[in-house]
């Protein structure tokens, strides 16, 4: 069977890969200790899983429009005005299998063969394989850890060609946890303006922030930004609803139509039932959400406190998501019991093989210096796996 060149070009996500391993080992009686998975380790709320069971009893098990319930998107409408100060209407809405497959639409939509997609670096694995799914071409800028891995407008500014047509952003970030200011967005906003491009924000790690830090949707800066901007977001990390499957976009009317269209012909409407689930979520009351976060904090806190104190390793703090992204450059060229450690692959491969721990390199984000640890897990397996690391790290010579 001859596969298209489209489907040889793929790449499996690492993220994925790492979890898969991790669960191979633990089902052969390994005790993995798995910092890998982006999924929160709390269970969705009873309000929304009761709202889940109605639906259900009142056989809501047929087709929906293609792009969302009227109440599921009126719940996003809501939400978006709530807490973004963004005003929408249905037509601007489309709801899909998650918000993957949000950003799937928008890169669909709006990208054709030979244009080029800002990407800054590091990025979400799934980003680089989107942009080459449609046609596009990633133009890859790197950050620095020193400007809290944020595109700095310079960088924007010198990365456009005349065949620039699309600027990722994603904040708060997925791998650095990294958030962009008010006025960081503000001098961005100005270069996407000037030179005509669209953004495409993901913003699905919005309610999971700390230290006082704020999100901002570069949408909310003005009437222009906010008609050349694709706002994704979605209900899997905030309320713990990861395999529930509901992502949504903000988008000019013609995008949401697009996407609309375009989701008709692959999809169809996301589950019936995890959209009545969904609305639940945005219309109740968040106190799982806060706890959640507080948890984070808590975790993300102990975390950084021991990775610090580790030789080799350097790692900022993170504003926001559930990730910390430690730099490994202190560790580069030397070895483990024989094995020379040229990048964070060759550690991760360590890690997972000498220690049972599953973390994911920073490979598959644009740059193998780095690796990313998730503490979406307990605090009791934070503890445990980074004294695993840590005893690996202090025999690295």
């Amino acid at each position: 069977m001859r596969l298209s060149k489209r489907a040889q070009e793929i790449s499996p996500s690492p993220t994925l890969a790492i979890d898969t391993r991790a669960k191979e080992l633990k089902a052969s009686g390994v005790d993995v200790i798995n910092f890998g998975v982006g999924e929160p380790d709390f269970d969705t709320p009873d309000h929304i899983k009761e709202a889940a069971a109605r639906a259900i009893d009142a056989g809501m098990t047929k087709y929906t429009a293609v792009g969302g319930t009227p109440e599921l998107k009126q719940a996003i409408i809501d939400k978006l005005a709530r807490d973004n100060d963004l005003i929408y209407e249905p037509q601007h809405i489309v709801v899909s299998a998650g918000a993957k497959h949000s950003l799937y639409n928008a890169f669909q939509v709006l990208c054709d063969e030979g244009d080029e997609v800002i990407l800054p670096v590091p990025y979400w694995v799934s980003y680089l394989e989107q942009i080459k799914l449609a046609g596009a071409r990633a133009c890859l800028v790197p950050t620095s850890q020193e400007s809290g891995f944020k595109l700095t407008v310079d960088a924007l500014r010198a990365a456009v060609t005349p065949q620039t047509r699309v600027l990722v952003l994603n904040s708060p970030s997925n791998p650095t946890g990294a958030v962009y200011t008010r006025s960081e967005l503000e001098s961005l906003a100005e270069v996407v303006l000037e030179h005509d491009l669209t953004v495409i924000s993901d913003e699905i790690y919005e309610k999971l922030i700390y230290d006082g830090n704020q999100h901002v949707s570069i949408a909310q800066l003005g009437p222009e930004i906010k008609e050349r901007t694709i706002v994704i977001n979605g209900v899997s990390k905030a309320y713990a609803m990861t395999g529930w499957r509901i992502g949504y976009a903000a988008a000019p009317v013609e995008a949401a139509k697009a996407m609309t269209s375009l989701q008709s012909h692959s999809t169809s409407n996301p589950t019936s039932i995890a959209q009545a689930a969904a609305v639940a979520a945005l219309t109740g009351n968040e106190i799982k959400v806060r706890e959640m976060v507080a948890e984070f904090a808590t975790r993300r806190e102990y975390m950084l406190m021991r990775l610090w104190a580790m030789p080799g390793i350097d790692c900022n703090q993170p504003g926001g998501a559930f990730y910390v992204f430690p730099s490994i450059a202190g560790l580069i060229g030397k070895s483990f019991k024989g094995r020379r450690i040229d990048n964070a692959t060759a550690f991760a491969q360590v890690l997972l093989e000498e220690a049972n721990v599953a973390v994911v390199p920073g490979i598959g984000f644009g740059d193998d210096s780095y690796f990313r640890l998730s503490y979406a897990t307990s605090m009791e397996r934070i503890k445990e796996g980074l004294d695993r690391i840590e005893s690996i790290i202090k025999e690295i010579q």
